[in-house]
């Protein structure tokens, strides 16, 4: 893991976008010969172009690549996206991602709390033209979501520290653990927070193993083993409760039993009506019913499971952790709905393919100067922030062959943040990191 000040900012950004960049050019057989269109005016053009206007036609893209010396028709540009430009560009995304960077711990003493960091986990899935199946296999199901060909991004995402691991690319039948498998595993004393698609018990043995504490929530249909070792699911442990609250030992499971802390909290019933709608409507579009009565039931309560002693975590400091998971989420926001890597103005399969590398290459610079620039301050707005970076991205394309040049605007980006994009203060609704930072050290 390497430290995200400027400097290390700057050498990672010219490494990858120049030697790394130029080596990915010839080993794919992008660049065969001489050419000024090398691996690294490719790369940078498409990269700092989409994130500068994820919109940017083959116009404005040669129009980059003439700040960057080299003359080219946007129809001589069409006609480079090809499988050789798309395992370029492929290889430099690969390269980038192993640079984990990251920052000084956010000042929020409850993620501080574990020396490891707080670490979500979470997959989106892109689908892509049928042409592409047989790199990127899908699920081949009905819905455009499940269709021939899709592609799975799948993040680790440090919420203390901001290192981010990924977006690791697999084919979009791949299962979310299996995705997350792949990955080293976590430092001891790291908080583990993730959905319901990561829940497996063995998981959660093998982190007690390895010291790592875990938050998750908890799917219908998990039985339960009291204190008294009564066996019971969920629905049928929460009907005996009569308090607003649960925080109690259990064991999950009807076989191994993992020992664990389950915690509960009664919803107001607004909110549990809104839950079952969505239950409704989950079975319309699945077009079957629930068998058990767990989904509904469980539809009063939030619960989470953990193994995090009581000592360390209340049950309000874990609520408010379990509402952590949403950064994750609001990462794939931010980068669907503002850099745009879900779209193309092309139909051309290829041209698609190069355009998401190059916009998720995108989201990793927008990250790496984040961490850089902001990412110390618990009140930064990660929207406000990125579009400051967007702004900046074509002087960052023109000057990254000069060291000193690729510092000074990413200096200039710092000042600019630390101006502004923050999030104010809220009573009604308030942030994530107002809750965070609304609890102190223990004891």
């Amino acid at each position: 893991m390497f430290s995200a000040s400027i400097h290390e900012v700057a050498t990672a950004l010219q490494l990858v976008f120049n030697r790394v960049a130029d080596d990915a050019a010839h080993d794919s057989g992008f660049v065969q010969r001489q050419s000024k269109l090398t691996g690294g005016v490719f790369v940078r053009t498409l990269t700092f172009g989409w994130l500068h206007n994820p919109q940017a036609t083959l116009e404005e893209l040669a129009q980059t690549a003439a700040d960057s010396g080299v003359s080219i028709s946007p129809q001589g540009l069409d006609q480079r996206f090809g499988p050789r430009a798309a395992a370029c560009l492929q290889q430099v995304l690969a390269a980038a991602v192993t640079r984990v960077l990251a920052t000084d711990p956010v000042a929020i003493p409850l993620l501080q709390r574990f020396p490891g960091g707080v670490s979500l986990m979470d997959s989106s899935t892109l689908v892509v033209p049928d042409a592409l199946a047989q790199r990127w296999p899908g699920c081949g199901g009905t819905t455009a979501a499940d269709g021939q060909a899709a592609i799975k991004l799948h993040v680790r995402f440090n919420v203390l520290n901001g290192a981010l691991q990924g977006p690791f690319l697999h084919s979009g039948r791949t299962a979310d653990p299996t995705c997350d498998a792949a990955l080293a595993p976590l430092a001891p004393g790291t908080l583990r927070v993730a959905d319901l698609a990561y829940f497996n018990l063995q998981t959660f043995a093998d982190l007690n193993e390895q010291g790592v504490y875990w938050l998750s929530r908890v799917p219908p249909g998990t039985r339960v083993v009291d204190a008294q070792g009564r066996s019971q699911s969920l629905a049928e442990f929460l009907a005996q409760q009569t308090g607003e609250s649960v925080d109690v030992q259990v064991r999950l499971g009807s076989a191994d039993r993992l020992p664990c802390r389950l915690l509960a909290q009664r919803v107001p019933a607004a909110v549990a009506e809104k839950r079952r709608a969505r239950l409704r409507d989950r079975q319309r579009r699945k077009g079957r019913q629930y068998r058990s009565a767990d989904p509904w039931a469980l539809t009063q309560w939030t619960l989470y499971v953990t193994n995090v002693p009581e000592s360390m975590l209340n049950l309000e400091e874990a609520l408010v952790l379990g509402r952590c998971r949403w950064q994750v989420e609001l990462l794939w926001k931010l980068w669907k709905s503002q850099g745009r890597i879900d779209e193309s103005r092309s139909q051309k399969p290829w041209r698609i393919l190069c355009e998401i590398y190059a916009k998720l290459l995108g989201m990793v610079v927008q990250h790496w100067v984040l961490l850089a620039s902001c990412w110390s301050q618990p009140a930064r707005s990660l929207v406000k922030a990125s579009a400051t970076v967007r702004r900046h991205a074509p002087e960052l394309a023109v000057t990254m062959g000069h060291g000193q040049l690729v510092r000074s605007t990413l200096q200039r980006i710092a000042r600019c943040l630390q101006r502004g994009c923050r999030v104010g203060k809220r009573r009604r609704e308030p942030p994530t990191h107002q809750l965070l930072s609304s609890f102190a050290k223990p004891g």
